[in-house]
């Protein structure tokens, strides 16, 4: 399994951001869980929520949402400069 793009962390929950490629393009993709401990004190995760995880994790997605956007527009220069630089060669 890959490495996340970037993880984003607020007490016990998280949003993971997932960079994933195809011949159509570049896209993200998102993770938000949260972790708990299990009796025997080992950390497990879930995507179930509880009334008061709501807002801290519309602020981390929100958070990751700005992040993506920023992440788009390099991606888009990249690209871009990539198109000139072969642009040239020929």
């Amino acid at each position: 399994m890959s490495s996340p793009a970037h993880k984003i962390r607020f007490g016990n929950l998280s949003v993971t951001i997932w960079r994933n490629s195809s011949e159509k393009g570049v896209w993200y993709s998102v993770s938000p869980s949260r972790s708990y401990k299990k009796g025997d004190e080992t950390w497990k995760e879930t995507d179930s929520l509880g009334f008061d995880d709501l807002l801290p994790m519309a602020k981390l997605l929100d958070q990751a949402h700005s992040w993506i956007g920023k992440q788009m527009q390099a991606d888009a220069k990249a690209r871009k400069a990539r198109e000139e630089a072969n642009a040239e060669a020929e």
